[in-house]
């Protein structure tokens, strides 16, 4: 018996009557929030590129699945098996050009083949729109909602059209702005928004991971100058401000040489 047998088992002792108290008491809506929280552990190991907290984060994921699909047996809707057949018949299903006769010459051509097929296969969706998780960030919605959009063609026709549009976004909250319409200042900076994840799209750059960046380093550069700083930050001007962030750039950047 493999450890993945093995952890089926186990969690359908913790499941058990004389199991865990907490782990019977789980539902799948109350383990919504641990499968988010474990994701997001996963992918912050990715992106730290630590091997080994990856490996324990995966298998806190892998955990999660084998909770809702014990939850799922006791109700007789389905149990782990049927999960891995449903993805095993999926992966074949939509990789012909690998298990069948289609032919592809690119990474590209693959993908185009992926959603050719998961369009067949979802054909009760009657939009585009259909289909897009409203539990993921709001960034990674609009997203999935703009790729979505451009292959149904509604594309800006060149970067310079994007770029304006982008700016007539400003335009259009500093007049809400102006105004002290409250309402309008929120629609207006929802567009701006929108309009730069486009560009991001455009330019294929995954703007929730470049946005998990800017903060990963505005705190790393707050921290230094938390570090540089000689008197509490609260007394600092706007120009003491400036000059202290420059700073702790310049820090940053001779630390990461010295690296």
């Amino acid at each position: 018996m493999g450890y993945l047998e093995k952890l089926v088992d186990l969690i359908g002792v913790l499941r058990s009557e004389n199991g865990c108290p907490w782990d019977r008491a789980q539902t799948h809506t109350s383990l919504r929030p641990n499968m988010l929280e474990e994701a997001y552990e996963a992918v912050d190991a990715i992106n730290s590129g630590d091997i080994a907290n990856l490996k324990e984060e995966l298998g806190d994921v892998l955990l999660q699945v084998i909770l809702h699909s014990q939850i799922a047996s006791e109700e007789q809707a389905f149990d782990i098996e049927d999960v891995a057949k449903g993805l095993h018949d999926k992966i074949i299903s939509r990789h012909p050009h690998v298990f069948g006769s289609e032919k592809v010459t690119s990474a590209e051509d693959a993908l185009k083949s992926w959603d050719k097929i998961k369009k067949q296969e979802k054909s009760y969706r009657k939009s585009a729109m259909d289909g897009i998780s409203t539990s993921q960030s709001a960034l990674m919605s609009a997203q999935k909602i703009s790729k979505k959009a451009v292959k149904c063609g509604f594309e800006w026709p060149d970067e310079k059209s994007l770029m304006d549009c982008i700016y007539s976004e400003f335009d259009e909250f500093k007049e809400a702005s102006d105004e002290k319409d409250r309402v309008h200042m929120e629609e207006e900076m929802g567009d701006i928004l929108f309009a730069v994840v486009n560009l991001a799209r455009w330019n294929k750059i995954d703007a929730e991971q470049a946005l998990i960046k800017a903060n990963q380093k505005f705190m790393m550069r707050f921290r230094m100058m938390e570090k540089l700083a000689d008197k509490p930050l609260e007394e600092y001007s706007f120009t003491e401000y400036d000059a202290l962030w420059k700073a702790a750039k310049a820090a940053l950047m001779t630390s990461d040489k010295n690296c």
